[in-house]
């Protein structure tokens, strides 16, 4: 199985700090599999369940892999979507910070400039949707003749939705020389086309094989009309007072709609889906991670590969049309060792759905009756209180780590003919500083952002209003931003 400590790994000084900060202890079954073989520079394929640790598995040791004096680009993590693609760079930023390792995100409905700027400082690290990536790679503002480690991520989910030839294309551009993982919760036989053609003798690593968690979640439906869905839904919040619920619907209309009856009701809530601006999605993934509300009314957006802890509570108000979606969109509770529930409606035209759902989950989905007003009645009050609660917002994976951090602002870059190396040079020499304790470095075209670690930020900061870089004094500041 591997280790049972991430102690027990050799980890750089910095990947071992960052990952204690983190909460990182014990590796899961994918982790405790895959990490030791990415070390090894083995290509692999890995079919393993949403929730079950893979992004930590394939990035932990892509960082410590890292040369960080390289400047283009060594790793390359292609996912189906944009909120996959912004979490993604999270984890890596938050697993190399310590390392100085800077990951990018590039991904559609962002102007492309944003991108571009970045693409231009040092970046190790790329996360990115298929189809932007190819856009950057035709402007010729993506450089991958340095990629040393390609991972699929969600390749079902890619080859789903469309994206499988674009993969293909990008492939075509990196060297030959370098690692290939294929990450991927089933394996349709094209996925496994794309693997046997891209990868080299590749290990077969298969967790959760049974395709859902039967002990973690308890699985439910009602048998319900239409026209009665909406109030099954409300009995159902009210009997079960979620601390975190997601609700399912099929199309973004169903959204809008659930969601404006339930705020009318003064329920705590939000909605996502692919109609609202990317700002939006993002903001409202966030305000949900961190506990602002309680309920979120979600198409299939939010069902896959997005790590959302502590959801108690997922209805599906819609039966999935898919029966791999019930998998994923069940998946979003019952994670890291939590129990949770899982809770569909269907009508009577559902129930061969329903058929298909359970042979291809294994098991039968109890099926039990409808409250009535008087069950109802009975949880009102206790409902009524929580609902009333202020919410207890949760923290940041890298809060503990964001405390040590000071983000400094320089008002110089490029334009002064300034790089990383001069910010490296002038900063080592504050007394009590050496270049362990400086971070990520962003140099823009007119500003330097800097990262300053193990809570000596206001030394550099005070330090620097004094001190000149390149024969200039520049103007520094505190970013307050850890991120």
């Amino acid at each position: 199985m591997g280790n049972n400590s991430f102690n027990e790994y050799e980890f750089s000084e910095e990947i071992a700090n960052a990952l204690k900060s983190l909460g990182y202890n014990i590796p899961t079954e994918v982790q405790q599999k895959v990490i030791p073989l990415v070390l090894d520079k083995q290509d692999l394929i890995v079919r393993s369940q949403t929730g079950s640790g893979k992004t930590a598995a394939y990035g932990i040791p892509i960082c410590e892999s890292i040369t960080w004096l390289e400047n283009k680009p060594q790793a390359l993590i292609l996912v189906p979507t944009r909120e996959l693609a912004v979490q993604v760079k999270e984890d890596i930023t938050n697993f190399g910070r310590l390392k100085r390792i800077k990951a990018t995100a590039v991904y559609g409905r962002q102007p492309i400039s944003i991108q571009i700027s970045e693409l231009k400082q040092k970046t190790h690290v790329i996360v990115g949707t298929p189809g932007r990536i190819i856009d950057h790679l035709e402007r010729g503002t993506l450089n991958l003749n340095q990629i040393s480690y390609l991972v699929i991520d969600e390749a079902d989910e890619m080859l789903r939705m469309g994206f499988i030839e674009q993969v293909e294309e990008i492939i075509k551009e990196l060297p030959r020389i370098r690692m290939t993982m294929l990450f991927s919760a089933t394996m349709p036989d094209k996925v496994k086309s794309l693997a046997m053609r891209h990868m080299k003798n590749p290990l077969n690593i298969e967790v959760e094989s049974t395709g859902i968690s039967v002990d973690k979640i308890d699985h439910f439906m009602y048998k319900i009309d239409e026209d009665e869905k909406f109030a099954l839904l409300t009995a159902v919040t009210v009997i079960e007072n979620p601390d975190s619920c997601i609700i399912f619907c099929n199309t973004k209309d169903q959204v809008d709609q659930v969601f404006v009856r339930l705020v009318n009701l003064g329920y705590r809530c939000r909605k996502i889906h692919g109609g609202m601006e990317q700002k939006d999605r993002l903001e409202a993934l966030e305000d949900f991670r961190r506990g602002v509300f309680r309920y979120f009314v979600a198409t299939d957006v939010a069902a896959r590969g997005i790590d959302i802890e502590n959801v108690t509570l997922v209805i599906n108000y819609d039966l999935p049309l898919e029966k791999e979606a019930y998998v994923h969109r069940t998946g979003r509770t019952g994670r890291a060792g939590l129990k949770g529930k899982a809770i569909s409606f269907a009508n009577k035209r559902e129930l061969r759905l329903i058929a298909e759902i359970e042979t291809f989950i294994g098991f039968e989905i109890t099926c039990i009756a409808v409250p009535d007003n008087e069950m109802v009645a009975e949880y009102k009050a206790a409902f009524e209180v929580k609902k009333e609660l202020a919410p207890v917002l949760k923290k940041a994976k890298g809060a503990k780590m964001d405390k040590q951090i000071m983000k400094l602002r320089f008002n110089a870059g490029k334009n002064k003919k300034l790089r990383a190396t001069n910010f490296v040079g002038v900063i080592s020499n504050i007394e009590g500083i050496n270049a362990d304790d400086i971070g990520i470095i962003s140099v823009l075209d007119s500003l330097t952002f800097i990262e300053i670690l193990n809570g000596k930020g206001n030394i550099v900061l005070e330090a620097m209003k004094t001190t000149p870089i390149g024969g200039r004094l520049l103007k520094v500041s505190d970013t307050g931003k850890h991120k």
